[in-house]
């Protein structure tokens, strides 16, 4: 595990080009820094100021090597460097709230902005007129889209919302791409057919990710719940109440395993049993130092809580690496499917590079509830 200190101000999000030496992130306002990796050091090479509002979301396109951004002007805009200035083309959204995160599809033909207006923007390059259009996902979402995830097949489009809603839409453009195969979520896919909802969670769902195969998506909401549904057994969904504070970010690293992280500041594995079909908790992936309260008396240890609410916050350091919370995980090496490395960026403005090897961990008391 790795610990790099970019910022003092907080990491909004993140990105990485395809060969993992690039980072692009946003450090809480309205500029994209892109950062180098050179030997042990990150060395800043690009600042990007076209947004005048914060940015919202980064993706970088890992085979065209474009970057879009989206933020709370209420613009999005696709990045393409030449030479080495990176150029922006400005993409109209047509909405009138915030664009809250964006996502480039798989074969990087378009891309989908979730906003505040309660819709999701499905964005492709119209080659007549040399400029982006969208088109505009809205039925039956009732708040902000908060998160996106696409399938594999580059049709399928995941959606966590702060109406408490898990959603997976059909975003086929019949202009830029054929017309797809059936999958076990569906056969019929028209563009804004709405092919699965799931209401399981009573929070807003801060995080989705489609597994590797695309048969599977899991959701994390601000209910400290962690969800994750089955097409292959109908598309059952099982639950799984965590005896944490609210998760911000979840993603894949196995068919069968994920990692999960948010306010405790530190990622967390979670085991799918498929044939249960439960979830399980299967331990912290950050083990902290030793507590330099150790051996204290319980009364001592209520006197230095209580200091360090009063006087000596300044003091005050969590155990953790990261010292607030996780906004955010990426996979760096081995992708969904058997991801051996993972990224975190944090409100501390730092970020981790984490090695893992999947192993069965014992599982601490949780409450679990099947499908």
């Amino acid at each position: 595990m790795a610990y790099h200190s970019f910022l003092l101000e907080p990491i909004s999000c993140h990105a990485w080009n395809k060969d993992r030496t690039q980072i692009a992130l946003c450090p809480n306002n309205h500029e994209v820094h892109i950062y180098r990796k050179d030997g042990a050091k990150w060395s800043k090479v690009h600042e990007l100021k076209e947004h005048n509002g914060q940015v919202t979301g980064i993706d970088w396109a890992p085979e065209s090597n474009r970057l879009v951004t989206c933020g709370t002007d209420r613009n999005a805009y696709v990045w393409t460097l030449k030479g080495n200035v990176w150029k922006p083309t400005l993409v109209i959204l047509r909405i009138n709230r915030a664009a809250r995160c964006v996502k480039w599809s798989p074969k990087e033909n378009k891309f989908a902005v979730g906003s505040g207006s309660r819709l999701i923007s499905i964005c492709y390059f119209e080659q007549e007129n040399d400029w982006w259009v969208c088109k505009h996902i809205k039925k039956p979402i009732r708040s902000t889209v908060l998160s996106l995830d696409w399938h594999p097949n580059n049709v399928l489009l995941a959606a966590g919302s702060c109406d408490f809603k898990c959603r997976i839409f059909s975003a086929y453009i019949k202009e830029v791409e054929e017309r797809p195969s059936p999958t076990p979520w569906g056969s019929k896919m028209p563009f804004g057919e709405l092919m699965f909802e799931s209401s399981s969670s009573c929070g807003w769902v801060h995080s989705i990710c489609f597994s590797a195969s695309g048969n599977r998506v899991a959701w994390v909401s601000h209910d400290s719940t962690l969800c994750l549904a089955d097409a292959n057994k109908k598309m059952a969904v099982a639950s799984l109440c965590t005896e944490t504070l609210p998760l911000l970010a979840v993603t894949f690293i196995t068919e069968s395993s994920l990692v999960a992280a948010g306010h405790d500041c530190y990622p967390m594995l979670f085991t799918y049993e498929e044939g249960s079909g439960t979830l399980s908790f299967g331990g912290k992936l950050d083990v902290p130092k030793q507590s330099s309260q150790r051996g204290l008396t319980a009364r001592e240890r209520f006197q230095n809580l209580d200091k360090k609410a009063s006087s000596d916050t300044a003091n005050a350091a969590l155990d953790t690496v990261h010292k607030n919370s996780i906004s955010q995980i990426s996979v760096l090496v081995g992708g969904k499917a058997n991801c051996s490395q993972f990224c975190t960026t944090g409100m501390d403005g730092g970020m981790s590079i984490w090695d893992i090897k999947v192993r069965p961990l014992p599982s601490p008391p949780t409450t679990s509830v099947p499908p």
